[in-house]
């Protein structure tokens, strides 16, 4: 059966798959131990209908995400160190929602509605951040303590109808988990956990994220709706046309994808061994050649991708000061990628540690925000520090001009962003009014949409 030709007509809709070995295969292949979670297999065909564009395009359906999602789901805010001190404040914007979050006197950190309760002036400015001993209002001088309550009113005389209680600044709620700080709107809102559901375990051990921190931090504004943006990168299948170049070290069409559940998907994908659509033969040394690591040699007997992770563990490892012999194969190279609904991307492995988060600015459905956070493993015992400074890259230029980016990298996210443009228009122009997923390498789209749908709805 070649790679092109239709799916066997007894296979029942999601069940046909690309000719040759998985992604799973591969990495059993490799003969490491691995974790149960990276193995580990859960995909139901979700339909095939058509994904409306009126979805990404619709001012009606994005309003209702204004009010219906975004006030109430967990989402990403900051990492812990962000906030390390007492004082410490960083505001985070999605859409018209504003949230400041602050780490009290007392350690704790807090969330507050950031809008002065005098007159509604926002407390402090969109993507800001800093330290203060207080939280003051830039227009009048209306003060709070870091823990939200009323501190100062000038001129309180005229105010007898303002009490300490009702003035407290409204909090939202707040919840840490692998080092990262979540909010969520809703003083309704059901437990992270239940949002988080498998990662609680897959991200247990090594791939505890809290034992990482933040060695670069990239921001893009990308000309498309948030779902738009986020769904590029939620498929394997692209890889043939826009990242032709490498079809020679990358398992695109051998991905495995995973529906874990209604919040939480995955994608493997294998690097270091060829596409199935590369024509031609390679042997391990031309792979391993292609991959970018200077002066590595193939011995007989073992393969590109064995030798590319024994490297890696040993430079990353030495520049890091970890450990990284148990680390699988798969690990230090592969592309395992995990999506939390709404907004973000996981990736626990070592070479390839990123973190998107995808999300609306202002009230405009054709402006997003795309945060590509580099997670590094650091030597056990490590505190929390200061985080660089996000660094936004303008339209038109290139990802690899982040200083610390590596450019070959750099050159394969402006390739994935650079055709989202083309689709927003595509959106506007097509007289077919809606996209046509694949049933396997698309799922994750569609299980988005799926849970999107029931919280839309009021579920």
């Amino acid at each position: 059966m070649a790679l092109d030709d239709p799916a066997l007509p007894a296979a029942a809709p999601g069940e046909a798959r690309c000719p040759g070995p998985s992604a799973r295969d591969i990495i059993r292949a490799d003969g490491c131990e691995v974790p149960d979670a990276l193995v580990a297999e859960r995909y139901v065909f979700l339909g095939d209908s058509d994904i409306s564009y009126d979805r990404y395009t619709s001012p009606a359906v994005f309003e209702r995400e204004m009010t219906h999602l975004w006030p109430r789901v967990w989402q990403w805010a900051c990492r812990e160190e962000h906030l390390p001190e007492a004082g410490d404040w960083l505001v985070y914007d999605v859409g018209r929602h504003s949230v400041l979050l602050v780490r009290g006197a007392d350690g704790v950190i807090r969330g507050f509605v950031n809008a002065c309760l005098h007159r509604g002036t926002q407390l402090k400015p969109p993507g800001a951040s800093g330290c203060a001993q207080e939280l003051r209002c830039p227009f009048h001088g209306w003060r709070w303590t870091l823990e939200g309550a009323l501190a100062h009113v000038p001129c309180r005389w005229d105010f007898p109808h303002v009490t300490d209680e009702a003035f407290a600044l409204p909090q939202v709620k707040v919840e840490l988990w692998g080092g990262f700080v979540f909010i969520n709107m809703d003083p309704n809102a059901r437990p992270l956990a239940e949002q988080l559901g498998p990662l609680l375990d897959h991200f247990s051990g090594r791939w505890d994220l809290s034992k990482r921190r933040i060695a670069l931090h990239i921001q893009k504004e990308l000309p498309t709706n948030w779902k738009a943006a986020q769904e590029a990168f939620l498929e394997a299948y692209h890889v043939v046309e826009t990242h032709a170049q490498a079809l020679a070290t990358a398992g695109d069409a051998n991905a495995c994808y995973d529906i874990f559940s209604d919040y939480v998907t995955r994608f493997v994908h294998t690097i270091g061994t060829p596409s199935p659509h590369f024509e031609g033969q390679l042997t391990e040394q031309e792979i391993l050649d292609r991959m970018r690591l200077d002066g590595a040699v193939v011995p007989e007997g073992r393969t590109a991708r064995a030798v590319a992770a024994e490297k890696l563990r040993a430079e990353l490892g030495a520049a890091w000061g970890v450990d990284l012999s148990e680390w699988s194969d798969s690990e230090m190279i592969d592309s395992i990628e995990y999506h939390l609904f709404p907004n973000m991307c996981l990736f626990p492995g070592v070479s390839l540690p990123m973190i998107y988060r995808f999300r609306p600015i202002g009230m405009d459905p054709a402006r997003t925000l795309f945060d590509l956070v580099f997670l590094k493993l650091v030597p056990e015992g490590t505190g929390l520090s200061y985080p660089p400074e996000p660094h936004f890259v303008p339209a038109g230029e290139s990802y690899a001009s982040a200083p610390g980016m590596d450019p070959g990298l750099g050159a394969v996210y402006d390739q994935d962003t650079d055709n989202l443009a083309a689709q927003w228009r595509g959106f506007q122009a097509s007289r077919k009014r809606g996209q046509t997923l694949g049933n396997y390498q698309e799922a994750r789209i569609r299980q988005f949409h799926m849970t999107l749908d029931r919280i839309l709805s009021g579920d």
